[in-house]
């Protein structure tokens, strides 16, 4: 699986679109916004930049790849004010992977701008990029970042690890995962932050920040997620319906595993502490409920909209390996097997909020 081409969200702004299927996203950026409002006073307070870049790492495309930049201008605006500052000029750099809808994106700028008009009055001049690469490597100039954000693309690994072939059942690592998938998953992680963190060292200026969210987990003796019902859990097990139903092979089943990983607090911190750039300056574990993704001004059932929000963000990888004619078939068993879980209690995702400084 070459993860640069094929992890994205569903692009477009049709049925299935993350850009229409996002609300639980947009949930968890509202829940962390005190952490990054006290991070970019912070840094603005102690810097009084004539300009301000700000990066915003995995923007995936739809509402919400402007929502915090406008949130981030919009408290600089008011905090210049206040302290009768000119307005700096920004410049926002929207990254992602190439395969990522950056047409949307780009036809929603002018919208964005009518927006913060609206919301920050009067603002400098404000100039947009987007910069399509893996945030595994070098995407920036040297010391060129002042903030960068990032939501919910950290968990994405850089490529599914190696000798997790005997995965079998899973797509990831789970209860049932042998003790060598979930190291194989960890090492991976472990590799793939530590380049994230030596690449933004270079890219971010002393004394930036960095505020990320991720999906995680409470502890590192958690094996299993508990309540904290991943998309991941579902689409497998309507995928192991379909391998006893013959739509899908059990061999395709088998050989098929996703690049991700949801870390505990303690693996973050580590990983942050031996890496050795950045201070950590706040975490936060925190849980958003899957029902936050419904919206109630549709005339759609709850289970069949929670349902959407998994096919935005599953079925790219999906089709890549199994083809597009089992798509309609794998979602309506998702949508069967959570209408049978919400019935037995609330679903929930458990995330992670990192609040960093760059170091000398």
């Amino acid at each position: 699986m070459d993860v640069a081409q094929v992890l994205h969200m569903n692009g477009g702004i049709g049925e299935t679109s993350y850009a229409n299927n996002s609300l639980l996203q947009r949930k968890a950026v509202s829940l962390t916004k005190p952490i990054r409002d006290e991070a970019i006073q912070c840094f603005y307070r102690e810097t009084f930049p004539r300009s301000l870049a700000i990066a915003e790492l995995g923007c995936s495309s739809g509402p919400n790849t402007f929502f915090v930049t406008c949130e981030l201008i919009e408290t600089v605006e008011k905090l210049c004010r206040d302290l009768n500052h000119r307005s700096p000029e920004y410049t926002i750099f929207l990254n992602d992977l190439p395969s990522n809808d950056f047409n949307n994106i780009f036809k929603s700028i002018e919208s964005f701008k009518q927006k913060l008009r609206g919301v920050a009055g009067g603002f400098g001049p404000c100039y947009i990029a987007g910069v399509p690469g893996s945030f595994y490597g070098r995407i920036f100039p040297t010391n060129s970042l002042h903030f960068v954000h990032s939501s919910y693309g950290l968990q994405w690994m850089s490529q599914v690890p190696e000798g997790v072939e005997n995965n079998k059942g899973n797509i990831y690592m789970t209860s049932t995962s042998p003790l060598s998938v979930w190291n194989a998953y960890y090492h991976q992680f472990q590799r793939d932050f530590s380049m994230f963190l030596k690449c933004r060292a270079q890219e971010v200026v002393e004394g930036g920040h960095m505020v990320l969210t991720l999906l995680g987990r409470r502890s590192n003796n958690e094996p299993s997620m508990n309540k904290s019902c991943l998309i991941w859990d579902i689409v497998a097990e309507a995928l192991n319906h379909m391998v006893l139903e013959g739509i899908i092979r059990e061999d395709q089943m088998d050989s098929f595993n996703i690049p991700l990983y949801t870390p505990s607090s303690s693996e973050l911190e580590l990983e942050v502490a031996k890496e050795g750039s950045f201070t950590a300056n706040h975490l936060e574990v925190f849980e958003t409920s899957w029902e936050d993704a419904y919206d109630e001004k549709r005339n759609d059932s709850k289970d069949y909209q929670i349902t959407q929000f998994m096919r935005a963000v599953a079925e790219p990888l999906l089709v890549t390996y199994f083809g597009e004619a089992v798509m309609d078939d794998v979602f309506r068993h998702c949508q069967d097997i959570l209408a049978d879980r919400m019935s037995k209690g609330n679903l929930v995702h458990v995330s992670l909020c990192i609040s960093l400084t760059r170091t000398s």
